[in-house]
């Protein structure tokens, strides 16, 4: 019997990203309501579109102390906060506890785990020798480490020949509908996560628990 795959993304699926929170813990003259948090966020973090300052580190393209320099070029945001913000973002992506559970019980049903995420090497670094969930995944693609990046085709292709992937029996998993439509566009089986409750009751109903 072949064995079942699912590919999960990281960030908002297995570990929290609130970047709210941290915009107004370093920025806090700078953001006093929510409002001017998101904005700020908008424009530290952008969209990850190619050429963004983000999309370059998630990209492997940049170092830490060359990406708080170029987004305090770009925002005029102090150079010292957005490298005190860099830094603490490995520490502030911790796995959700509802997610940690979920992934215990696909592990107990016996199928294959991976992960393809959008996510620089510092971080991904950090998570795996900081969280031992992380070795629950038999394979891993980072965009830090391989130059790609979800949604491009390039970064599935990849991902199709790295993490050893039969379409057949593989379902693909990550909270971002672009991703998603992406991969449901090159004939992946693709799941959208809304939260880990969601995210069981899908998977229940399609057989996989």
């Amino acid at each position: 019997m072949t064995r079942r795959t699912l590919v999960f993304d990281v960030g908002g699926v297995i570990v929290r990203w609130q970047p709210l929170q941290l915009i107004q813990q370093y920025f806090p003259q700078q953001v006093p309501d929510e409002r001017s948090a998101r904005a700020a966020a908008a424009a530290i973090f952008q969209g990850h579109a190619p050429g963004d300052d983000w999309a370059d580190y998630d990209l492997g393209r940049i170092e830490p102390d060359a990406l708080a320099e170029r987004i305090a070029a770009r925002t005029g945001y102090a150079v010292q906060c957005l490298r005190a913000l860099i830094a603490a973002v490995p520490d502030h992506i911790q796995p959700m506890p509802a997610s940690v559970a979920l992934l215990e019980r696909l592990r107990a049903a016996s199928h294959r785990l991976t992960l393809l995420s959008n996510m620089p090497v510092p971080n991904a670094a950090y998570i795996e020798a900081h969280h031992a969930c992380f070795g629950w995944f038999e394979a891993r693609v980072y965009s830090g480490r391989v130059g790609l990046m979800k949604p491009d085709r390039a970064m599935f292709d990849h991902a199709l020949k790295a993490l050893a992937l039969d379409l057949e029996h593989t379902l693909f998993i990550d909270d971002n509908a672009v991703n998603v439509e992406a991969a449901r566009g090159l004939g992946w089986p693709a799941l959208r996560f809304d939260s880990a409750a969601q995210c069981e009751t899908d998977l229940r109903r399609d057989g996989w628990l």
